[in-house]
């Protein structure tokens, strides 16, 4: 008769596992046992008309607004003429032309802008002011489209004319 294959060490593994399955069959009914009836309604989360998640349902006695579906756009919004040329505005403070490089210091947010010669679209110097789109680059924010600032020509006034000039009563021509 042939001995059996089970050993000692392979029959403590085996009470190990029945324990461990023993031990979080317990755990599981314990679970149940003290939970506040979970299900859906505990769950459910509401979202109230400014936009915050609140477990409250809505209270359906309060008068909803209702929008009106062509009022909504979609889309981006028609852009508007405006006499400012489009971009930002800048001076240049340094600029290589051997080497092809330089800065343009912004004019409202003082910040320092790289600017390559490929970027440029008219030759610059140092102290030009120039106008200018920005760029991610490597390693930071580049000017591009670089070109000399030229301020929008004023609208012109219309100047009313004197009436009192030569309505004297009296015409010269006729005398």
């Amino acid at each position: 008769m042939a001995k059996s294959q089970e050993t000692f060490n392979k029959k403590e593994k085996e009470k190990k596992r029945r324990k461990k399955r023993q031990d979080k069959l317990l755990k599981k009914e314990e679970r149940k046992a003290n939970s506040e009836g979970g299900g859906l309604d505990n769950m459910m989360a509401y979202v109230d008309e400014f936009g915050n998640i609140t477990d409250t349902p809505p209270d359906p006695t309060k008068k909803k607004k209702e929008i009106k579906a062509s009022s909504i756009e979609l889309g981006v919004p028609k852009r508007e003429d405006s006499d400012e040329p489009a971009g930002r505005k800048g001076k240049v403070t340094f600029f290589n032309d051997a080497k092809g490089y330089g800065f343009i210091k912004d004019s409202q947010t003082q910040e320092n802008f790289f600017v390559h010669v490929n970027g440029l679209l008219e030759e610059i110097r140092e102290n030009d002011v120039v106008s200018y789109e920005l760029e991610r680059g490597m390693k930071g924010m580049n000017a591009v489209g670089v070109k000399k600032y030229v301020a929008p020509a004023p609208k012109p006034v219309l100047e009313e004319e004197d009436d009192d000039s030569d309505d004297s009563g009296t015409d010269t021509a006729e005398a």
